[in-house]
């Protein structure tokens, strides 16, 4: 399988390195990062969250990959595409969704990254909508995807405690084809 690369301006979004996985964990599995992805991950859930990233490039050819920073070969988190998966909610609608590390955040870096996944998406992986999951009380990653073009869909939202017990509803957002093509 050829080994995926992608530039932006300032990022490259690529396949995973075996190196590069001490480092994600080491930058992202904070509490600040991780606030309302379910907490901080023990080994186990590390283990468990690599083999699903692993499987999404397996099964689809696309999955959430690194972000590197172009400047300085910096790993900033991760970015991409999957395959909607999570228990109760939109099963197998094309998913974009990212996680980057606390000293990138408010950079544009995320919206770079998500902008570039969304148009592969679109131009190379055929999709003709693409979602995006957060909890309710996450508004900085609910206003990017208002950035991106992206439009709520009540009609997508789900409840799930995994990522906010206090708040469990899942919220999405979706843009289409034709709506990312006239932006």
């Amino acid at each position: 399988m050829t080994e995926f690369r992608h530039d932006t301006a300032r990022l490259t979004l690529r396949d995973w390195r075996e190196d590069d996985w001490p480092e994600f964990w080491r930058i992202t599995n904070t509490p600040a990062v991780m606030r309302w992805l379910g907490g901080v991950m023990d080994e186990a859930g590390q283990a468990a969250a690599r083999a699903r990233v692993e499987g999404y490039k397996a099964e689809h050819g696309h999955t959430f990959w690194v972000i590197e920073r172009r400047e300085d070969g910096a790993l900033l988190g991760f970015c991409g595409l999957k395959r909607s998966n999570q228990p109760g909610g939109p099963q197998g609608m094309m998913e974009v969704g990212w996680r980057l590390r606390e000293d990138a955040w408010g950079q544009g870096y995320a919206k770079e990254a998500a902008a570039a996944s969304l148009a592969l998406a679109f131009d190379r992986f055929g999709a003709d909508e693409v979602i995006a999951l957060t909890v309710e009380r996450n508004t900085a990653s609910w206003g990017l995807m208002l950035r991106l073009g992206m439009e709520r869909r009540e009609d997508l939202d789900f409840d799930s405690a995994d990522f906010d017990a206090e708040n469990p509803r899942i919220i999405a957002y979706a843009i289409t084809r034709a709506d990312w093509a006239a932006a």
